[in-house]
Protein backbone atom coordinates (compact mmCIF):
# COMPACT_ATOMS: atom_id res chain seq x y z
CA UNK A 1 0.00 0.00 0.00
CA UNK A 2 2.81 2.37 0.95
CA UNK A 3 4.58 1.68 -2.35
CA UNK A 4 1.40 2.36 -4.34
CA UNK A 5 0.81 5.57 -2.40
CA UNK A 6 4.41 6.65 -3.05
CA UNK A 7 3.97 6.03 -6.81
CA UNK A 8 0.80 8.10 -6.84
CA UNK A 9 2.58 10.94 -5.07
CA UNK A 10 5.36 10.87 -7.66
CA UNK A 11 2.79 11.04 -10.46
CA UNK A 12 1.07 14.01 -8.84
CA UNK A 13 4.44 15.78 -8.46
CA UNK A 14 5.32 15.12 -12.10
CA UNK A 15 1.95 16.43 -13.24
CA UNK A 16 2.32 19.55 -11.12
CA UNK A 17 5.83 20.16 -12.51
CA UNK A 18 4.58 19.57 -16.08
CA UNK A 19 1.71 22.02 -15.58
CA UNK A 20 4.10 24.53 -14.04
CA UNK A 21 6.42 24.29 -17.05
CA UNK A 22 3.51 24.65 -19.50
CA UNK A 23 2.17 27.72 -17.68
CA UNK A 24 5.69 29.18 -17.45
CA UNK A 25 6.21 28.73 -21.19
CA UNK A 26 2.83 30.33 -21.91
CA UNK A 27 3.58 33.19 -19.56
CA UNK A 28 6.98 33.71 -21.18
CA UNK A 29 5.43 33.67 -24.67
CA UNK A 30 2.76 36.19 -23.64
CA UNK A 31 5.39 38.39 -21.99
CA UNK A 32 7.63 38.27 -25.06
CA UNK A 33 4.72 39.11 -27.36
CA UNK A 34 3.54 41.99 -25.18
CA UNK A 35 7.11 43.26 -24.76
CA UNK A 36 7.79 43.10 -28.51
CA UNK A 37 4.50 44.86 -29.18
CA UNK A 38 5.39 47.54 -26.65
CA UNK A 39 8.83 48.02 -28.22
CA UNK A 40 7.26 48.34 -31.68
CA UNK A 41 5.06 51.14 -30.43
CA UNK A 42 8.12 53.05 -29.13
CA UNK A 43 9.84 55.52 -31.49
CA UNK A 44 7.74 54.86 -34.62
CA UNK A 45 9.43 56.05 -37.80
CA UNK A 46 7.88 59.33 -38.89
CA UNK A 47 10.50 60.50 -41.38
CA UNK A 48 12.72 58.67 -43.88
CA UNK A 49 15.25 61.05 -45.43
CA UNK A 50 17.11 60.06 -48.62
CA UNK A 51 20.31 61.89 -49.53
CA UNK A 52 22.26 61.66 -52.79
CA UNK A 53 19.61 60.14 -55.09
CA UNK A 54 19.27 61.80 -58.50
CA UNK A 55 17.78 59.11 -60.71
CA UNK A 56 15.60 57.14 -58.29
CA UNK A 57 12.72 58.93 -56.58
CA UNK A 58 12.09 58.87 -52.84
CA UNK A 59 8.98 56.73 -53.41
CA UNK A 60 10.98 54.17 -55.42
CA UNK A 61 13.64 54.04 -52.73
CA UNK A 62 11.05 53.74 -49.97
CA UNK A 63 9.56 50.69 -51.66
CA UNK A 64 13.00 49.06 -51.76
CA UNK A 65 13.69 49.61 -48.05
CA UNK A 66 10.91 47.26 -46.95
CA UNK A 67 9.97 49.63 -44.11
CA UNK A 68 6.34 49.36 -43.02
CA UNK A 69 4.09 52.10 -41.72
CA UNK A 70 4.66 52.98 -38.03
CA UNK A 71 7.59 50.56 -37.79
CA UNK A 72 9.77 51.22 -34.76
CA UNK A 73 13.12 52.91 -35.24
CA UNK A 74 14.46 50.61 -32.50
CA UNK A 75 13.56 47.32 -34.19
CA UNK A 76 14.37 48.42 -37.76
CA UNK A 77 17.43 46.58 -39.10
CA UNK A 78 19.93 48.85 -40.87
CA UNK A 79 21.37 45.77 -42.58
CA UNK A 80 18.02 44.69 -44.05
CA UNK A 81 17.27 48.21 -45.23
CA UNK A 82 20.67 48.34 -46.99
CA UNK A 83 20.20 44.91 -48.56
CA UNK A 84 16.79 45.93 -49.92
CA UNK A 85 18.16 49.10 -51.49
CA UNK A 86 21.19 47.37 -53.00
CA UNK A 87 18.88 45.15 -55.05
CA UNK A 88 18.55 48.07 -57.45
CA UNK A 89 21.35 48.16 -60.07
CA UNK A 90 21.30 51.95 -59.77
CA UNK A 91 22.56 51.87 -56.19
CA UNK A 92 26.29 51.40 -55.56
CA UNK A 93 26.44 51.95 -51.82
CA UNK A 94 24.15 52.76 -48.88
CA UNK A 95 24.71 54.25 -45.44
CA UNK A 96 21.81 54.00 -42.96
CA UNK A 97 21.68 56.03 -39.74
CA UNK A 98 19.03 56.19 -37.03
CA UNK A 99 18.28 59.67 -35.70
CA UNK A 100 16.11 59.34 -32.62
CA UNK A 101 13.33 59.78 -31.86
CA UNK A 102 11.68 59.24 -35.27
CA UNK A 103 13.98 59.71 -38.30
CA UNK A 104 15.88 57.27 -40.51
CA UNK A 105 18.57 58.95 -42.61
CA UNK A 106 19.78 57.08 -45.71
CA UNK A 107 22.72 58.26 -47.84
CA UNK A 108 22.68 56.84 -51.38
CA UNK A 109 25.50 56.63 -53.92
CA UNK A 110 23.99 56.03 -57.34
CA UNK A 111 25.66 54.57 -60.40
CA UNK A 112 26.45 57.03 -63.19
CA UNK A 113 25.37 56.19 -66.77
CA UNK A 114 28.55 55.83 -68.79
CA UNK A 115 27.40 54.56 -72.17
CA UNK A 116 24.38 53.39 -74.10
CA UNK A 117 24.34 49.70 -75.03
CA UNK A 118 22.55 48.81 -78.26
CA UNK A 119 21.84 45.10 -77.87
CA UNK A 120 19.80 43.70 -80.73
CA UNK A 121 17.86 46.94 -81.11
CA UNK A 122 17.18 47.31 -77.37
CA UNK A 123 18.89 50.23 -75.64
CA UNK A 124 20.26 49.99 -72.09
CA UNK A 125 22.06 52.49 -69.91
CA UNK A 126 25.27 50.93 -68.52
CA UNK A 127 27.79 52.11 -65.96
CA UNK A 128 31.57 52.24 -66.47
CA UNK A 129 31.85 48.58 -65.46
CA UNK A 130 29.32 47.50 -68.07
CA UNK A 131 26.55 46.80 -65.55
CA UNK A 132 23.08 47.17 -67.08
CA UNK A 133 21.21 49.90 -65.21
CA UNK A 134 17.95 50.32 -67.08
CA UNK A 135 16.35 49.68 -70.46
CA UNK A 136 15.20 52.80 -72.26
CA UNK A 137 11.57 52.44 -73.27
CA UNK A 138 10.99 55.82 -74.95
CA UNK A 139 12.63 57.67 -77.82
CA UNK A 140 14.61 60.02 -75.59
CA UNK A 141 18.22 58.86 -76.02
CA UNK A 142 20.76 60.77 -73.91
CA UNK A 143 24.03 61.89 -75.42
CA UNK A 144 26.39 59.09 -74.47
CA UNK A 145 28.82 56.90 -76.41
CA UNK A 146 26.95 53.97 -77.97
CA UNK A 147 28.35 50.46 -77.69
CA UNK A 148 26.74 48.07 -80.15
CA UNK A 149 26.97 44.37 -79.37
CA UNK A 150 25.92 41.60 -77.05
CA UNK A 151 27.98 41.44 -73.82
CA UNK A 152 26.60 37.97 -73.09
CA UNK A 153 27.97 36.58 -76.39
CA UNK A 154 31.03 38.76 -76.92
CA UNK A 155 32.14 39.47 -73.34
CA UNK A 156 35.77 40.17 -74.24
CA UNK A 157 34.83 42.49 -77.08
CA UNK A 158 32.39 44.36 -74.82
CA UNK A 159 35.04 44.72 -72.12
CA UNK A 160 37.51 46.13 -74.65
CA UNK A 161 34.84 48.53 -75.97
CA UNK A 162 34.28 49.87 -72.44
CA UNK A 163 38.03 50.39 -72.01
CA UNK A 164 38.22 52.24 -75.32
CA UNK A 165 35.21 54.40 -74.41
CA UNK A 166 36.86 55.40 -71.10
CA UNK A 167 40.06 56.44 -72.88
CA UNK A 168 38.13 58.39 -75.52
CA UNK A 169 36.31 60.20 -72.74
CA UNK A 170 39.61 61.00 -70.97
CA UNK A 171 41.15 62.27 -74.22
CA UNK A 172 38.22 64.60 -74.94
CA UNK A 173 36.73 62.76 -77.91
CA UNK A 174 33.35 62.40 -76.19
CA UNK A 175 32.98 66.11 -75.46
CA UNK A 176 34.11 67.23 -78.93
CA UNK A 177 32.06 64.73 -80.97
CA UNK A 178 28.32 64.61 -81.61
CA UNK A 179 28.12 60.86 -82.18
CA UNK A 180 30.39 58.02 -81.09
CA UNK A 181 29.53 54.39 -81.71
CA UNK A 182 31.78 51.46 -80.85
CA UNK A 183 31.10 48.09 -82.47
CA UNK A 184 31.89 45.45 -79.84
CA UNK A 185 32.43 42.19 -81.68
CA UNK A 186 35.74 40.36 -81.40
CA UNK A 187 38.53 42.55 -79.92
CA UNK A 188 40.63 42.39 -83.09
CA UNK A 189 37.61 43.69 -85.06
CA UNK A 190 36.88 46.63 -82.72
CA UNK A 191 35.63 49.59 -84.77
CA UNK A 192 34.45 53.05 -83.74
CA UNK A 193 32.46 55.55 -85.77
CA UNK A 194 33.12 59.20 -84.84
CA UNK A 195 30.69 61.67 -86.42
CA UNK A 196 30.34 59.42 -89.47
CA UNK A 197 34.04 58.58 -89.84
CA UNK A 198 34.79 54.86 -89.48
CA UNK A 199 37.95 54.08 -87.51
CA UNK A 200 39.26 50.51 -87.39
CA UNK A 201 40.95 50.25 -84.02
CA UNK A 202 41.58 46.55 -83.40
CA UNK A 203 42.69 45.35 -79.96
CA UNK A 204 45.16 46.83 -77.50
CA UNK A 205 47.42 49.92 -77.39
CA UNK A 206 44.37 52.18 -77.42
CA UNK A 207 46.10 55.19 -75.90
CA UNK A 208 48.80 55.21 -78.58
CA UNK A 209 46.23 54.68 -81.34
CA UNK A 210 44.01 57.50 -80.11
CA UNK A 211 47.04 59.80 -79.97
CA UNK A 212 47.76 59.06 -83.65
CA UNK A 213 44.09 59.60 -84.51
CA UNK A 214 44.00 62.92 -82.66
CA UNK A 215 47.05 64.16 -84.59
CA UNK A 216 45.58 62.97 -87.88
CA UNK A 217 42.18 64.62 -87.40
CA UNK A 218 43.55 68.16 -87.74
CA UNK A 219 45.38 67.26 -90.95
CA UNK A 220 42.25 65.72 -92.49
CA UNK A 221 40.18 68.79 -91.58
CA UNK A 222 42.78 71.15 -93.03
CA UNK A 223 42.95 69.28 -96.33
CA UNK A 224 39.18 68.68 -96.34
CA UNK A 225 39.70 65.06 -97.36
CA UNK A 226 36.49 62.98 -97.54
CA UNK A 227 37.42 59.80 -95.69
CA UNK A 228 35.99 56.32 -96.24
CA UNK A 229 37.77 54.88 -93.20
CA UNK A 230 40.87 55.19 -91.02
CA UNK A 231 42.81 52.07 -90.04
CA UNK A 232 44.86 52.21 -86.81
CA UNK A 233 45.46 48.49 -86.42
CA UNK A 234 49.07 48.53 -87.63
CA UNK A 235 51.97 49.60 -85.42
CA UNK A 236 53.48 53.05 -86.00
CA UNK A 237 51.35 53.86 -89.03
CA UNK A 238 47.90 54.97 -90.03
CA UNK A 239 46.03 54.02 -93.20
CA UNK A 240 43.56 56.57 -94.49
CA UNK A 241 41.30 55.50 -97.30
CA UNK A 242 39.73 58.54 -98.97
CA UNK A 243 36.37 58.42 -100.73
CA UNK A 244 37.15 58.48 -104.45
CA UNK A 245 33.63 59.23 -105.54
CA UNK A 246 31.20 61.38 -103.64
CA UNK A 247 27.68 60.24 -104.51
CA UNK A 248 25.24 63.13 -104.60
Amino acid sequence: MKTKKRVNNHRVCRNIIALFLVFSALALAVYSYVRADMIKSVSPIRNVVFIGNKHLTDDELMALTGIHRNESLITTSNRKVSQGLLKSPWIRSVSVRKEFPDTLSIVIEEAVPFALLDMNGHFFLVDENGKLLEELKDNAIPFLPIITGDPFKEGKGFSEALHLAKLMNDKGFSSESNHIEIIANKPQELTVTIDGTVVKVGSGEYEEKLKRLFELEDEIKKRKIPVDYIDLRFANRVIVKPIREVIK
